[in-house]
């Protein structure tokens, strides 16, 4: 998740401004098209059959990469090139045909040179007229592996993927699995890709599922505030679906979740900016827990969600694997549930 190098207040007001902009084109009806999601799945199922697949061999290995490219896995590096490699190994594997966008971006430093990057996008089948994308973002930050931010992300993608497909659903809406370059820079990865859509191509969007960091330590299960109720920066029309759907997966398996604000941190951003709907996932950075989420979930009162956050140390041993399993499957119902929801 991207924020570090910018001023977090700066940018909540500024995310709330676009998402306010992007309510009011929602509502001119120049939204992504209307979508229904209906799962075809049993929430509890979803969370027994995550809770015995290997989701925590991708952290594993997204570790390896970095350890042999300087400790990180930021675009432009050899790091997100084994990275992205690794991503369409395993697409291949499952039955899918992953495609790169190329995109670059002007770096920070001196010199700020321009980076060379890429996006990794898979489709299923399905109508491309109610398109869902499902993404999270590869890059790490030049300080550390980010197997946190962002490997555990990109793991719920990917076993999403490799689960739809084991799983004999046949999606009526086209879903596009996402993996996003230039996140850590600026969201570079999902702004191009969003820039890069025609205007019909907008339209056919009907949500963006996004995941950024699903494996912190001492964290919590929350998922954003897409009607704007808890926050009150509301997503376009749509979006308390996608909200509705998560918390529908984490109730019926008896698993306490909460919201957290769009603050504009993340990829869902681009999304939101052009009116589609969009929600996701996300497990704590830099606040601290509280008593009350204590009782909740567990672990230390006080302490950070993510006390690596961005730093060196966010290892694979900086991780929740349940966590990770729970929230994986979250987004595997949401998935099936859009890939399967009426227009």
């Amino acid at each position: 998740m991207t924020g570090a190098r910018l001023d977090r207040r700066k940018r909540t007001a500024a995310a709330a401004a676009v998402i306010l902009s992007a309510v009011s084109i929602a509502l001119a009806g120049c939204s992504g098209s209307r979508l229904d999601p209906v799962s075809p799945v049993d929430a509890r199922t979803v969370l027994a059959d995550f809770k015995s697949r290997g989701v925590s061999s991708h952290l594993e290995a997204l570790q390896r990469i970095a350890d042999a490219n300087d400790g990180n896995r930021a675009s432009g590096t050899n790091g997100y090139e084994e990275s992205g490699r690794y991503v369409e190994e395993q697409l291949r594997a499952a039955g899918y045909t992953p495609v790169r966008q190329a995109f670059s971006f002007r770096g920070e430093g001196r010199n700020k040179k321009r980076v060379q990057s890429f996006n990794i996008l898979a489709d299923t089948g399905g109508s491309a007229e109610r398109t869902v994308v499902v993404g999270a973002h590869l890059d790490s930050v030049p300080e550390g592996p980010g197997i946190n931010d962002n490997a555990s992300g990109v793991a719920a993608v990917l076993e999403t993927a490799r689960w739809l497909k084991e799983s004999g659903i046949a999606p009526a809406n086209r879903v596009r699995f996402a993996f996003w370059g230039g996140e850590e820079d600026g969201l570079y990865g999902s702004q191009h890709y969003v820039d890069e859509l025609s205007r019909t191509e907008k339209q056919q969007t009907a949500a963006n599922l996004n995941v950024d960091m699903a494996a912190s330590p001492n964290g919590v299960r929350s998922v954003h505030d897409g009607d704007g109720t808890d926050f009150g920066n509301a997503g376009p029309a749509g979006s308390k679906a996608i909200e509705d759907i998560f918390f529908r997966f984490f109730e019926e398996n008896s698993l306490p979740a909460e919201t957290t604000p769009f603050d504009g941190g993340s990829d869902y951003d681009a999304f939101l900016s052009a009116g589609i709907p969009g929600g996701g996932l996300f497990t704590g950075d830099v606040k601290k827990k509280t008593q009350a989420q204590v009782q909740e979930y567990g672990g230390q009162a006080g302490k950070h969600l993510d006390p690596c956050y961005h730093e060196a140390c966010d290892t694979i041993a900086n991780t929740n694997a349940d966590l990770l399993k729970e929230m994986s499957a979250a987004l595997a119902y949401a998935t099936a549930a859009y890939a399967t929801g009426k227009g």
